[in-house]
């Protein structure tokens, strides 16, 4: 990696570099050497591309002879074709290699001229994730003069997740950009320094008192606000990250204990907090004008686990028709309390025609936890139901409810249809003593839908089923990867005498796997062997093909060998793309707002994809999309009031493309219809993309958010697990792709 001190003077650098770029253009026959101007190195452009590189390959500098420069290119011209970059150049037009001089890395590019080259380094010193991004990032948000680029450090300092920040963004809580306020209290609140939300609460209170929130909409969602308004929605949801009650309540909270504020966001922090003082603050919320607020407060009063909470979110429950959101959250707020007081009300609800198919799903899973009485029998006729959505839930419920009868219920049916539900019943029998559960999950091992086994291997070592580490052994050669996987981690529980070398040798073999599952598998479970004995392995993985692998081995092996530097050792990260790359003109200034349509068997939603805020993973989806990946695939997850997620292959989420992309984690909040990639861990992402039902915060600054619903929010409500994509397709403003 290129550090500062091998750096030459700037001067021969930059006469160095002409050279290059002159013999090339020579090379290229291209006619008369171009102008070149010494008074500027570089376009705006292609600044954007060197700092996406390095963004990509997760370093702070041009990581040198493993990322060999490409041979020159001209900046594209005004109504070049977009997405290709001009291959040769005319008379008098100023040619840039797509390798940067040394000037150009990360750290210096903070100092660059243009606000927008600086704003764009400060998030990339975030995303990239090392260390060094810490003091530029400190320096910029101290001493930048725009406030723009003083709110993305303030933003990256969080990704980065370093305790010596703390200090500065304490500071920024008194910026004189409200933008700043809010971000240094949402990075001070990922962090987690806790010391610091009494500041944050003084300055949500500060916003309060102003009147910047008097006339916010209960119900607003818009991505935008005004800065004060941004920052109080910022700062208070940061109070709720923190759990921070009494500032909270300080700040929003009147004499008599009543909002101040109705707007969701205030919900939702105190919905967060976990705290029994806050009833109080959520049952006003739950009766309250803001209905995602209601909703908020539902999860908040379950949380509590308080029987006075049981009410509240009976009314809401039985109020369905008129805001089922709130009624999904307060059916789980109920099924999470387990009260019996709840029983009648879920009957109910059960017995209701026309209930939404979602909510009907949640009343049959929370009869078991709410422990309703009388509900045996209506469980009994839905483990025959057609839905196997539904029948999964009844069998939960009905093994909640009366464990022994469960059992009897399972012993006159035949074997269910559909492995989904199967799956489910081998996690149920994992409950149980050996003696009972041994017998049906030995037969389940045999099951024809490879998608069974691991639940079946999870429920087997659960039990701790004698003989089961010979078993375990003979499956780390399964052709299946993810029965692979659960075999290591069934062997990591054990620990059988000669399990270690079986999974030093489970891990070269899927050296040979597009998926990482099955090797990052085999290093936990090596894990629990013991440092020693994982090391070895631990070291190789640093090097592994897949980025995934790498980030995953590091942060195991840290902590074993805290003298050397892993972190550095697996970049630069491998991504696939040359230098060239990354110079791809409607890559880096998209004229057109990339939509996306996904054609399901409910209708279709279109999506605005954020094609400026995560350019590399709307052009993976893009390229997807072109190649038919998602045809035929399943909404496999389907979570009420929170998400629906497709994208998997497999249709049990353990699928994807065969490889992984890095996160582009921004500033774009989880709303309504967001749409974000799915993830294991850092920079798992591949194919798997969800979309929210409805704001969801603590999402925010975790996943990419690469596109919003802007039409089809009807669709998207009606989808129902293991419903199907038709196809996507996806149109870039000249071309549509897509099958």
């Amino acid at each position: 990696m290129m550090t500062p001190q091998f750096r030459r003077d700037f001067s021969l650098s930059l006469a160095a570099f002409i050279v290059v770029v002159s013999a090339c253009v020579a090379a290229c026959g291209g006619g008369p050497p171009p102008q070149v101007r010494p008074e500027s190195v570089a376009t705006y452009e292609q600044k954007l591309g060197w700092i996406l590189r390095y963004e990509d390959q997760r370093v702070l500098h041009d990581p040198g002879p493993g990322a060999a420069p490409a041979p020159a290119a001209a900046a594209a011209p005004a109504g070049a074709a977009r997405g290709k970059t001009p291959a040769s150049t005319s008379a008098g037009q100023v040619v840039f290699a797509t390798t940067p001089p040394p000037p150009y890395d990360l750290p210096r590019m903070l100092g660059d001229p243009d606000s927008r080259v600086r704003r764009r380094a400060a998030l990339a010193l975030g995303r990239v994730s090392l260390a060094g991004g810490v003091a530029p990032l400190v320096q910029a948000l101290a001493g930048d003069a725009e406030p723009e680029v003083r709110q993305v450090a303030a933003f990256a300092l969080g990704l980065l997740r370093d305790r010596s920040a703390v200090a500065p963004l304490q500071a920024a809580l008194r910026d004189a950009s409200p933008l700043v306020q809010g971000r240094a209290a949402e990075a001070l609140s990922v962090i987690g320094d806790a010391a610091s939300a009494p500041a944050i609460g003084e300055m949500v209170a500060g916003h309060v008192k102003a009147g910047a929130v008097a006339s916010i909409a209960p119900d607003d969602v818009a991505e935008k606000h005004e800065p004060a308004v941004e920052a109080f929605r910022l700062g208070v949801l940061a109070l709720g990250r923190l759990k921070a009650l009494d500032p909270l309540a300080a700040a929003v909270l009147g004499p008599s204990g009543e909002p101040l504020v109705a707007w969701w966001p205030v919900a939702a922090a105190f919905q967060r907090t976990e705290d029994r003082r806050a009833l109080g603050p959520l049952v006003a919320f739950a009766k309250g004008q803001s209905a995602f607020g209601r909703s908020f407060a539902a999860r908040g009063l379950g949380a509590l686990k308080d029987p006075a909470a049981i009410e509240p979110l009976s009314a809401l429950a039985k109020d369905w028709a008129r805001d089922t959101r709130a009624a999904i959250s307060a059916v789980k707020a109920l099924a999470s309390i387990g009260d019996r007081r709840a029983g009648p009300t879920l009957l109910a609800l059960l017995h209701t025609k026309g209930l939404d198919p979602l909510l009907l799903l949640d009343v049959i899973g929370a009869l078991g936890p709410a422990h309703a009485e009388g509900a045996q029998e209506a469980l009994l006729d839905l483990v025959v139901n057609r839905s196997p959505s539904i029948r999964a839930a009844a069998f939960r419920s009905l093994r909640a409810l009366d464990p022994d009868g469960f059992l009897l219920v399972l012993s006159g049916l035949d074997t269910d249809r559909d492995w989904a539900v199967r799956a489910e019943l081998a996690t149920l029998m994992g409950l149980y003593d050996r003696d009972r559960a041994l017998p049906r999950l030995t037969a389940m091992l045999k099951d024809e839908d490879v998608r069974v086994l691991p639940p079946v291997i999870a429920a087997l070592v659960k039990i701790k089923a004698p003989g089961l580490d010979q078993v375990l052994v003979q499956l780390l050669a399964h052709p299946d990867f993810v029965v692979r996987g659960a075999a290591a981690t069934g062997l990591g529980a054990l620990k059988p005498a000669g399990g270690d070398k079986a999974l030093v040798d489970a891990f070269h073999a899927a050296a040979r796997d597009d998926a990482y599952g099955a090797r990052t598998a085999a290093l936990d479970a090596l894990m629990k062997y013991g440092p020693d004995v994982a090391a070895p392995a631990l070291r190789e993985a640093l090097a592994d093909k897949d980025w995934a692998v790498r980030v995953h081995a590091a942060a195991l092996i840290a902590p074993l060998e805290p003298s050397t530097d892993p972190q550095a050792a697996i970049r630069p990260a491998p991504t696939g793309h040359d230098v060239a790359f990354y110079q791809a003109y409607d890559l880096l200034v998209p004229s057109f707002s990339a939509q996306a349509y996904i054609e399901t068997e409910k209708g279709t939603i279109q999506v605005e994809l954020a094609v400026l805020d995560a350019p590399l993973t709307c052009r993976n989806f893009t390229a997807l999309a072109g190649k038919g990946f998602f045809k035929g695939a399943e909404w496999h997850r389907v979570v009420s009031n929170f998400v629906v997620q497709d994208g998997d292959p497999r249709g049990d989420g353990e699928g994807g493309p065969g490889y992984t992309i890095r996160d582009e984690i921004n500033e774009r909040p989880y709303l309504r219809g967001t749409m974000g990639m799915a993830l294991d861990w850092a920079d798992t992402g591949g194919s798997q993309f969800f979309i929210t039902h409805s704001p969801q915060p603590h999402l925010d600054g975790r996943y990419t958010v690469f596109g919003q619903v802007v039409s089809g929010f009807d669709v998207l409500d009606r989808i129902q697990p293991r419903d199907k994509i038709l196809r996507v397709r996806v149109w870039d403003g000249t071309t549509l792709v897509g099958q």
